[in-house]
């Protein structure tokens, strides 16, 4: 059996402000035993370092080669799916999925697209901030009455999930006719979205609650192509400066 490296290049692993440096190098090694190779890092605390080196076993090239970002946004960017590795139910949740699930979701958006599957750190996972940038949350189903999985053994399962759908080959799960938008264009998009809402008093700034979390949710299922993020841009505009309809003669 091979793998589809095809499939597996078009999926990036995110660690995001990782605490131990040997968890980044652990995590490396599981990558590329399931043979993934795009490892990226936001805000690590101590790297490179010598124990991500010793804990790599092989996989320095991964290493090497990692991207280090000072934003999750930089993270994902040229991306269109992203998928948030969290235990965590929360209040306004997105659609949680198991971890052969997510990969499967992956893979299937692998064929046309760029996805990312990020991971929180060690300490307390994603944050809420963190798995707003995300469409898709994905857990590993452990023992309930232990569930605390490092995160390099968590990386080391999604990988396994996401070779073995690589190896099943699924059929694309995201067929646009149109290029869909990046996770960048969405973000720039929710930016534009709250600046309107503030701007015509449907978002009051001091209370925010969770308007904008819903808003991302929202969109979040819809899978936006380039033109529809660029028409919804234009009637957010349009909202910002009205004019006047032309007159008919």
């Amino acid at each position: 059996m091979t793998s589809k490296p095809d499939l597996l290049q078009q999926i990036r692993i995110v660690l995001c402000q990782t605490s131990h440096p040997g968890n980044i190098g652990a995590a490396a090694r599981a990558m590329k035993t399931m043979g993934m190779h795009q490892l990226v890092l936001v805000k690590p605390k101590s790297f490179p370092h010598a124990d991500a080196t010793a804990m790599a076993s092989g996989a320095d090239d991964l290493l090497v080669n990692a991207k280090i970002c000072e934003t999750l946004p930089e993270a994902l960017e040229g991306c269109t799916l992203v998928i948030g590795m969290s235990a965590r139910r929360r209040e306004f949740s997105h659609e949680l999925l198991s971890a052969r699930d997510g990969a499967l979701r992956a893979i299937g958006a692998a064929h046309s697209e760029k996805v990312a599957i990020v991971f929180g750190t060690e300490m307390s996972g994603l944050s809420n901030e963190e798995l707003n940038h995300c469409q898709l949350q994905s857990m590993i189903h452990a023992n309930p009455e232990y569930s605390s999985l490092n995160l390099a053994a968590a990386v080391q399962v999604f990988s396994y999930e996401l070779r073995m759908a690589a190896l099943d080959n699924p059929s694309p799960t995201i067929t646009p006719q149109q290029p869909l938008a990046t996770s960048e264009d969405i973000e720039r998009f929710y930016v534009h979205m709250e600046e309107t809402l503030i701007g015509i008093g449907f978002l009051d700034p001091e209370y925010p609650k969770r308007l904008m979390q819903r808003i991302r949710r929202l969109f979040g299922r819809a899978a936006l192509e380039k033109e529809e993020v660029n028409i919804l841009r234009g009637i957010l505009s349009a909202t910002q400066d009205p004019r006047p309809p032309a007159s008919k003669k």
